[in-house]
């Protein structure tokens, strides 16, 4: 039987392996490029034909990709994009980087992954390997998809190899990207990890730590983020509790930073965004039920974080009650849908929901983003100001700013605003301070 760790690892050092990335999303994309620019042959797979047609135009829709790297590629047919499952025959290596939502009961909905899984399993074939990267809860890897890539008679181990390796991709961060982010690899068995993580050093330069399991490898990457999700439902429950005490939450928290130990500065917002912070502490908590234990901490930030967009709309009625008017009615400006500064992302966006709580109370709600013109949100879309005018600012009762984009001019906003409620403290350096209201 001819030994396929050797012939996989062989492949892996002379680039000769066929990668395959299913899913062409804020992770795959990036991560389908990495590989390509190292000198594999790469194909990315995609149910939607709007980006199986944009890759191979060359065209970015990714705002960490440099649309010219992308295009390069694509013309030196190192990089292609396609629907059809059936060229996985040809791959070596498979990484699926689909979604894992939650559903309206916020349970784990892992359709993405299983989906994907039995797509690449009609045509799995021996010599593979083949690593997860989409975020769920411990057992996925072992319990789900192992299963779906054995029914057609290959067996893990023996004949292909199976991993899981969390995403850690960060959009808009200008120091870590895909290429320098530290990689977490966890397999079935050692000859698993070995493979995957060999083919993951061979094109990233942050380095591979090994776990030796995949169960690991998925908790660990829960783990990263319920503490950031955990972290920042303390400093929103501290913000609340500054604003009652009439202290800025936000002083306290640049005084805290100065200790050089045992201190990392997490800050209050409108909520939590993205696609990892406010979802995978859900599939965790979700997941320790079925050991009959209840993640309380998890369960008492999750809570405070999902309350946070109600909480600013409350505040900005106070504001607006100050000037003797209500908000039923009230010319409201949102400055920012974004989950952060400086992206086109809004998945998980707290901006949504503070809008939507805000049109159901009876405001007149405007939203200027200059990255996203519009947004789909309860099967309704959204559709934002073209450009953020002197007239919009001076005409609004009260402008809430929730993302805080660094193209905003904020000293402009200030001047010409009535009241504005800063949710991000992203007026912090604006001196007059006068109809300026600090979450």
């Amino acid at each position: 039987m001819t030994n396929i760790k050797s012939e996989l690892l062989d492949k892996i050092k002379n680039k000769s392996a066929v990668v395959g990335i299913v899913g062409l999303g804020y992770v795959g994309l990036p991560l389908a490029v990495e590989f390509a620019k190292a000198g594999y042959r790469t194909i990315g797979f995609d149910v939607q034909e709007k980006k199986v047609k944009a890759v191979n135009e060359g065209r970015n829709y990714i705002g960490d990709i440099v649309g010219d790297t992308l295009k390069d590629l694509v013309n030196k047919n190192r990089f292609s994009a396609t629907s059809d499952f059936a060229f996985i025959k040809k791959v070596d290596a498979v990484c699926i980087c689909v979604p894992t939502p939650l559903d309206q009961y916020q349970q784990p909905d892992i359709s993405y992954v299983k989906g994907s899984t039995e797509s690449v399993a009609k045509f799995a074939h021996r010599g593979m390997v083949i690593i997860l990267e989409s975020t769920t809860y411990p057992g996925t890897t072992e319990e789900l998809l192992k299963p779906i890539l054995e029914a057609g008679g290959l067996k893990c181990g023996e004949d292909f190899y199976l991993a899981f390796s969390p995403e850690r991709v960060d959009p808009g961060n200008k120091q870590y990207k895909t290429k320098n982010t530290p990689k977490v690899v966890g397999g079935i068995g050692k000859d698993s990890t070995e493979v995957a993580a060999t083919l993951y050093r061979s094109v990233l330069a942050g380095g591979v730590y090994e776990v030796s399991s995949p169960a690991v490898a998925e908790m660990e990457k829960l783990l990263e983020n319920t503490y950031r999700n955990i972290n920042i439902g303390l400093a929103n429950e501290m913000a609340i509790l500054c604003h009652r005490m009439g202290i800025n939450i936000w002083e306290v928290i640049d005084a805290a930073k100065t200790k050089p130990y045992g201190f990392q500065a997490f800050y209050p917002g409108p909520g939590l965004g993205g696609h990892c912070i406010p979802l995978d502490p859900f599939y965790l908590d979700w997941k320790a039920k079925e050991y009959n234990y209840h993640t309380r901490l998890i369960e008492t930030s999750g809570e405070i974080n999902t309350a946070m967009p109600e909480y600013v709309v409350q505040r900005a009625a106070t504001v607006l009650n100050r000037d003797k008017k209500s908000i039923n009615d009230a010319k409201v400006l949102v400055l920012g849908v974004a989950y952060k500064a400086d992206i086109d992302d809004y998945r998980e966006s707290p901006a949504l929901n503070v809008i939507d709580i805000l049109i159901k109370q009876g405001a007149n709600t405007t939203f200027y983003d200059p990255f996203i013109p519009e947004y789909r949100f309860k099967g309704k879309v959204h559709t934002g100001a073209k450009e953020l005018t002197d007239d919009m600012l001076r005409e609004s009762d009260i402008v809430i700013i929730c993302t805080a984009h660094s193209s905003f001019d904020y000293n402009r906003i200030q001047k010409l605003s009535q009241e504005v409620f800063d949710t991000r403290n992203a007026m912090k350096d604006v001196k007059d301070r006068s109809n300026i209201e600090l979450l």
